[in-house]
């Protein structure tokens, strides 16, 4: 018989405390020191096990976090955290069935929880399914007041198109906590009827607290920035705005040179085609590549409207692929590519479509969007090469300012908060679109935004023959398709086109910097 663990000594449990503080403050070198100085006193325990899985996996995927999380659940195999950490690791690992198969299983060991039925919710709201929406409801029964539940239960139903509901529940979480950034901030996101001069002025009294942490402040900028501009206090909006990004520049680094070498290996490794002979594995399939804030959810919308064509919106499967043949080579893309068979990619095609399938319907077409695609295009093209790429392409500057005023998602689009590092970054996007066009002409299609706006259904009508699909007038009511929309964009798809959404000639020369920054002419009143 196993003998349960008893209790950690005083010391080593004030170690994993400050570990997971450490994580709370995103401070992940502290937390996997406090942990491994936990563990070299109490290196069986579970406890001590567990924080290092999870503050291992804080740094990315590991097969030492799943190891030690397996270790420790042999000790307590019904312990619900030890299953929601061993869930938190498998998603960091990019098993994301899995994932949520423990994470059913935590909620399942500790019936009634309202941590772990969030814990789900959250995992499930990455479908935005009505699902997701049942757990999250389940949560908030057992607790009316728990937050993380009911703004994640907004983000699903603004993610659904429910804006009105959203909405609600947005308003809901600020009657309860008025000073709290983050609702503002998604509020300001989903409501298209601005705010009135109380709400601003509200904000405007958060924001004249100095002594709120760095992130609350950022956010509160740039929701600042948001309001000003749609109030036409364009000055204003751009004080904001450069400000909310000097916080988060501060805080969220971003090495450009660094990348755009990751960038160059990546490319070197896929200079000339992979030869897949007369393989049309992937046929049906329609990547969605671009910079953030290009109109690449607007395209999906498009083909989401059409009844042959599944949309996957922003999903990890292609990367999660990349990363698991890494993890078994232990190498990283650049360095095992080059070695790959034409078995190999086969096998990698298969892996890929697999995963697919736990989200297609059984449609002929399927889209998978996801902007940062584009680095890895060469594994794509090799790996599937019956699939074609739409890329999406907005005017450079209005890209670029759109990603400056815009809160990412933690862990994504770092290169976002300065100008320098916003065009380095498209510099790499262009030169490895141009290799990948290069290398496959006829598998890749420039979709301009502008071009789609001016001339709907010309532009509409090429985009679907060139993947094969036949014209159906229901893609020209895009904004009627019913479908989870996971993006920033959720709220504008949901509308007809505008063809007034250009912004940055209104702030004139006060973008004279990301012009120089993009290689741009300056100003010109």
């Amino acid at each position: 018989m196993t003998t349960r663990p008893g209790p950690l000594p005083g010391n080593i449990r004030a170690q994993l405390d400050a570990s997971e503080n450490a994580l709370r403050q995103n401070d992940r070198d502290a937390a996997l020191q406090l942990a491994r100085s936990a563990a070299n006193l109490a290196p069986d325990h579970p406890d001590t096990l567990r924080q290092m899985a999870v503050a291992l996996s804080a740094h990315g995927p590991s097969a030492d976090a799943l190891a030690f999380i397996d270790r420790a659940i042999a000790q307590r195999p019904g312990d619900a955290n030890l299953m929601s950490a061993r869930a938190i690791v498998l998603q960091v690992n990019g098993q994301r069935d899995e994932s949520i198969a423990a994470f059913r299983r935590a909620s399942a060991a500790a019936p009634g929880s309202v941590v772990h039925l969030y814990n789900l919710g959250r995992a499930l709201s990455k479908f935005a399914s009505t699902e997701s929406l049942a757990v999250l409801d389940s949560a908030l029964e057992v607790d009316p007041d728990h937050r993380g539940a009911r703004a994640t239960k907004a983000q699903v139903l603004r993610h659904l198109g429910r804006t009105k509901d959203a909405i609600a529940e947005y308003r809901q979480l600020l009657a309860r906590d008025p000073n709290d950034i983050k609702v503002w901030s998604a509020l300001a996101a989903v409501n298209r009827q601005g705010f009135t001069d109380d709400e601003i002025s509200a904000l405007e009294r958060i924001d004249k607290n100095t002594a709120l942490p760095a992130e609350t402040r950022m956010r509160v900028a740039f929701t600042l920035g948001k309001v000003y501009e749609e109030r036409a206090r364009f000055p204003e909006a751009y004080s904001a705005f450069t400000r909310g990004n000097a916080i988060a520049r501060a805080h969220i680094q971003w090495n450009a040179p660094v990348f755009s070498t990751q960038v160059g290996s990546i490319l070197k490794a896929f200079e000339t085609p992979v030869d897949r002979g007369s393989s049309k594995q992937g046929d049906g399939l329609i990547f969605i590549v671009s910079l953030p804030r290009s109109g690449s959810t607007l395209i999906e919308q498009i083909f989401a409207a059409h009844p042959s064509v599944d949309a996957g919106d922003e999903r990890t499967d292609l990367f999660d692929v990349i990363a698991a043949e890494g993890f078994r080579r232990k190498q990283s893309l650049a360095r095992w590519a080059p070695h790959e068979t034409q078995d190999d990619w086969q096998r990698l095609g298969e892996d890929y479509l697999s995963r697919s399938m736990q989200w297609r319907s059984g449609r002929p077409f399927a889209t998978d969007k996801m902007p940062v695609n584009w680095l890895w295009l060469g594994a794509a093209m090799a790996m599937l090469p019956g699939a074609r790429v739409v890329e999406s392409r907005r005017d450079v500057l209005e890209t670029a300012w759109s990603c400056f005023c815009h809160v990412f998602a933690s862990g994504s689009q770092e290169f976002s908060y300065d100008f320098e590092s916003i065009a380095a970054y498209a510099r790499d996007r262009d030169r490895a679109m141009q290799q990948w066009k290069t290398i496959y002409p006829a598998r890749i299609r420039t979709q301009v935004y502008e071009d789609l706006v001016a001339d709907n259904e010309t532009q509409v009508r090429e985009l679907l023959a060139f993947c094969g699909l036949e014209f159906d007038p229901a893609c020209l009511r895009f904004y009627e398709a019913e479908r989870s929309v996971r993006t920033a964009s959720a709220s504008q798809v949901r509308e007809p086109l505008r063809k007034n959404t250009a912004r940055t000639a209104k702030y004139g020369a006060l973008l004279d910097p990301l012009r120089t920054a993009l290689g741009l002419p300056l100003f010109a009143s």
